[in-house]
């Protein structure tokens, strides 16, 4: 027999074990039912995104759909009314969204690479890490600054207004750097429509247009990049500027780059051994 305060003992103990049994089984009917609500849950989604995808390809379009994750390659989409549709991470790559309306929609972190959105509605669109490497933005519709969080870069017709003046500079020198200056001219133009007084860009330009044997174009830059230097209150680059614009219109008879701007710069005052560094701060961070 136990005695009274064994037996009080033993039945504390048993009251506690029953308790935590009960607790027990209660967290495993709540996990259960939160696994399962979980699972109708998602099955629920992919489904919502599989009616939200057929109904899209079959209509053209679907206005505020759920198409996160979508692969949607090479589709055919123009002119699709895709309006304030849920896109981010969708795969996007090489399809046609030709005159597509993709006003509002969120495109964040999806693939858009070397797909062709000529006239596309991209007002209000959310662009943050999408890949328009490639694509043709030709005629689209664009938020001012909108592909500044976008990685655009060899783009088709990327308007100067649709990125900042930092990210165009930056595409410039890094086509400079891989001698591409036809290319490089252009984004110091688009640059130079948003900040016309950034001195170090005229420099750039001047050196792109040297490197094509545009002497007079080039000289043109140089002096006035001079102008702004001088304005700066830095008179050794207002000179030097000032010599290699004298420098690069020598011997116009003289046809094709073939390293012209660099090679007289170079001998006259070492300008271009000292600006492309300058130019190259730039660089970081990049935009793209």
């Amino acid at each position: 027999m136990l005695k009274k305060a064994d037996r009080k003992q033993w039945h504390s103990k048993f009251l506690i074990a029953q308790t935590m049994r009960r607790r027990l089984t209660a967290f495993m009917v709540i996990l259960v039912g939160s696994t399962a609500i979980l699972g109708i849950a998602q099955r629920s989604g992919a489904d919502n995104n599989f009616k939200h995808l057929v109904q899209l390809l079959e209509t053209g379009t679907c206005m505020s759909c759920s198409l996160e994750d979508a692969d949607l390659m090479h589709a055919d989409l123009r002119a699709a009314n895709l309006e304030k549709a849920k896109l981010q991470r969708a795969d996007l790559g090489r399809a046609q969204l030709d005159g597509a309306n993709l006003n509002g929609a969120d495109l964040s972190f999806a693939t858009l690479r070397h797909a062709s959105l000529r006239g596309a509605d991209l007002r209000g669109a959310t662009l943050t890490g999408t890949d328009l490497i490639g694509a043709d933005l030709s005629g689209a519709k664009l938020d001012e600054n909108g592909l500044s969080s976008s990685h655009w870069k060899d783009a088709k017709g990327v308007q100067a207004v649709a990125s900042d003046y930092a990210s165009l500079h930056n595409a410039g020198v890094e086509e400079v750097l891989q001698g591409r200056y036809p290319e490089a001219e252009d984004y110091f133009n688009k640059a130079l429509m948003r900040r016309p007084d950034a001195a170090i860009t005229w420099v750039a330009r001047g050196i792109t247009r040297a490197e094509q044997a545009k002497r007079e174009l080039a000289s043109r830059d140089f002096a006035f990049a001079a102008e702004l230097y001088e304005q700066q209150e830095q008179p050794e680059i207002a000179k030097q500027l000032r010599d290699g614009a004298e420098q690069v219109k020598q011997d116009p008879a003289q046809r094709g780059g073939n390293g012209v701007g660099s090679s007289i710069l170079n001998s006259a005052t070492g300008l271009f051994q000292q600006l492309l560094p300058i130019a190259v701060k730039f660089l970081s961070p990049l935009a793209f």
